[in-house]
This record gives C-alpha cells, structure tokens and sequence, in this order.
C-alpha cells in the first residue's frame, strides 16, 4: 500500500513538472498587434510587455497600463483596465495568435502578434501632402438615418500623423498612423474600441472607410475647413416642456436606492453624470471628474453617476462598476440604472424629462435648489487638446459659480 502510495505521489511530482514545463511566459519588449477587420484589411496597433504581468499599449500621446495578465500552459490572457473585454492567444515562436473578446456582446477578433516590430503601419512613398489642421467631415454621408457630422484635427510630421475625429457625441480618442502617399492610415485600441480609418487624401479633400473592428465599417468624406466648429454640446440635449427638474432612483452597490432627494444631495451643487463602464469618453470624462471631485466634494458639491450597461446580468454590471471606481478611486456613488442594454432609446425612458440620450457620457449640472442649469453631450477627451483644456476651464468655472450661488 505504501509503495502505490509513493508511485502515485511520483506521478502527480511528474505531472506538475510537465505542466511546468509547458507554460510559457511572453518575453519582454515590443510587439505590433493586427487585429482582423476582414480578409484584406488590418487593424494594427503597437503594445510593449514590460515584465510577465506588465504591458503598456502605445496610441500617439496616450499609454495605455495593463497590469491583470494570466497564463496557462502555452496561453496568455491579457484584460486592459476597465473594461470588459480580453485577449486570449497561444504563444508561438514569433509571438502570438488568437483573438480579441467581447463576451457580452458576442464579439470575436481575429488577433496576431509579432514580437521585435515597432512600426504601426509600413510606408512605401512619401506623404504627397499635409493633412494637418481642420477637416469638416460627414460619416454615412449617403444615408441619412445614419449620417452624422464630425471635425477632424491632425497634426503631420513627415509621414507620421495623429489627432481625432470630434463628433457631437465625443471623440474618437487617440488616434495614429501615417500618410503613405495619397493614402491615410489611422488606428486606435483602447481595451474597449478599436477604430481604423483609412482614406484618400488630396490637398483639400478625403473620401474613406471608418471601421470599428470587424462588426461595423461606414464611408465618410471630409474638406479642409479651417474655422469649422461642431454645434454646442450645451444645447444638444435639453428638459422636455413640461419638466422642471430631473428625477430617477437607481440602486447603488449594496441594493441601497438612491435618489436626488436624499439628504447627500440636498442643497448642494450635484453632477449627474449618464455613463458606462464601457465607454472610453466616460472613462476620460470619470478620470476628470474623479479629481474635481476628490478637491471639491467639501464644497457643497456632488457628482452622482448613472451607468448604463450593456452586460446580460445585474451581478455582472455591479462587478464593473465596482472594477471602475476600484480603478479610478472614484469616491462618488455610481447607481445601476440599467443592464442588458446600453440603447439610447432605453436610456430615455428611464429619464423621460431629457429630450433624449444622445450621447454617453452627457453630463447635467444641478443648482442648490435642484434647477438644471445646464447639460453637456458627449466629452472632448484629453486628444482633443485645446478643446479638451476649453472644456475643462469652462466647467470648473461654471461650477464654481453654482457653488457661490
């Protein structure tokens, strides 16, 4: 009995040897990632591994920290922060292959990696001209229950461009690529997003192909326009006739229900803020609230936010608003509003004083007597630059005033 004892503890030694010695770990350094849109055309983006449990995704200025990476066997899965969404790859020879997931949603990427390349996107003439500056753009322009407007701004250096799409719901955040010839080449991968646009381009004018993965492509042109602005994000949404106020009560974390008229909130200055955990100009939009606030919430001032979420049960919507304020230390009340769905129209319906939801993240700032004084469409994140430093001047002197009131 003994020695068949002993046998089986070898083979169990043995076995876990064998398991170690099949689980591989990524090396360190840089990567460039394609992700599939369709048969011809790649969605690439660069990420560095700095340690086994550390990478960092480059897009332009923004750098991007992953730091919750597991491996097994000759896999790894690698979860950017915040959102819900993975890449899952078995480690090969050159790099990697597998895909990037949404479970959610039901998404699945194509995904690759080769280890040692550092260029997002090859070029093969030079730029035959500068699309730095202003672009007045229209997406879907030939349909119009999906045409919306945009403004393009970019910046050019020798083949290299950056910059963004600005619509009235937010921004395309950071984006990059290069100018090969006649030819734009932009991308972006967020965790949550992943974005290519690609276009012809001539002194004045470009007609291309927008891709969001490989789930969404439309058409858009656009022409130089210098002095070309998006209509204001403080008239976009507004209360419907016959609402003063807004009202909503949504439960926090713990199954309390929350409410405007609760003792937090009375004659105070408050925030509600219409967001996902999902959406990355929410995310930009909570990283700046979250500071505001730590510096202001002694000043009878309260932010509130209203998640909208498109995962299919309340326990997992609850698990990412919690990974969220976790993430960005965000000390203000975030409520479940909604689960199962992140539509507009539904988000409408759970707020039926707003004219619509236009836009997540939108923003709507409250007096001290509860009188809305103003809302705000969308978000102009930090690659939108100077609208972004616009924005904030704007809102920290218009809530400073409301306070004073």
């Amino acid at each position: 009995m003994r020695i068949i004892s002993l046998l089986s503890l070898l083979i169990i030694l043995v076995s876990c040897k064998e398991e170690t010695k099949q689980l591989k770990i990524l090396q360190t350094g840089t990567y460039k990632a394609l992700l599939k849109v369709n048969d011809s055309v790649n969605l690439p983006f660069v990420f560095e591994v700095l340690s086994e449990s550390k990478f960092q995704i480059f897009n332009a200025e923004e750098v991007i920290f992953v730091d919750e990476v597991t491996y097994r066997n000759d896999s790894v899965f690698i979860k950017p922060p915040v959102f819900d969404s993975y890449i899952a790859a078995k480690i090969t020879d050159t790099g990697l292959e597998g895909s990037y997931i949404k479970d959610d949603l039901n998404r699945t990427v194509p995904f690759t990696a080769v280890y040692g390349e550092i260029k997002r996107f090859e070029t093969v003439d030079k730029a035959r001209t500068d699309v730095s500056g202003i672009w007045e753009a229209t997406f879907s322009p030939d349909i119009e229950a999906d045409r919306y407007i945009a403004k393009g701004v970019f910046k050019q250096d020798n083949n290299k461009v950056t910059g963004t799409f600005r619509t009235t719901t937010g921004d395309y955040r950071y984006l990059e690529g290069v100018l090969d010839g006649n030819q734009l080449k932009l991308s972006t991968f967020d965790g949550s997003h992943a974005f290519l646009f690609t276009a012809t381009v001539t002194d004045s004018s470009m007609q291309g192909m927008f891709y969001s993965g490989n789930h969404f492509k439309e058409p858009f042109s656009a022409k130089r326009n210098d002095v070309y602005e998006l209509p204001d994000a403080n008239n976009l949404t507004f209360l419907k006739e016959g609402y003063e106020k807004v009202a909503f009560s949504f439960p926090d974390e713990n199954g309390n229900m929350v409410s405007l008229d609760d003792d937090r909130f009375k004659n105070k200055v408050v925030l509600v803020q219409i967001m996902g955990t999902w959406c990355p100009n929410c995310l930009d939009e909570s990283k700046y609230l979250t500071s505001y606030y730590k510096n202001n919430k002694n000043k009878a001032f309260e932010i509130v936010g209203l998640a909208f979420e498109y995962t299919k049960t309340e326990d997992q919507a609850f698990a990412n608003i919690q990974r969220l304020k976790k993430r960005l230390n965000i000390e203000y009340p975030v409520l479940l509003a909604q689960f199962g769905t992140a539509s507009k129209v539904s988000a409408q319906e759970k707020l039926p004083m707003l004219n619509h939801v236009l836009s997540y993240p939108t923003t709507i700032f409250i007096d001290k007597t509860g009188v809305v004084r103003k809302i705000h469409t969308g978000f102009n994140g930090p690659a939108t630059g100077d609208k972004y430093t616009e924005f904030v001047n704007e809102f920290e002197s218009f809530v400073k005033d409301l306070i004073q009131e």
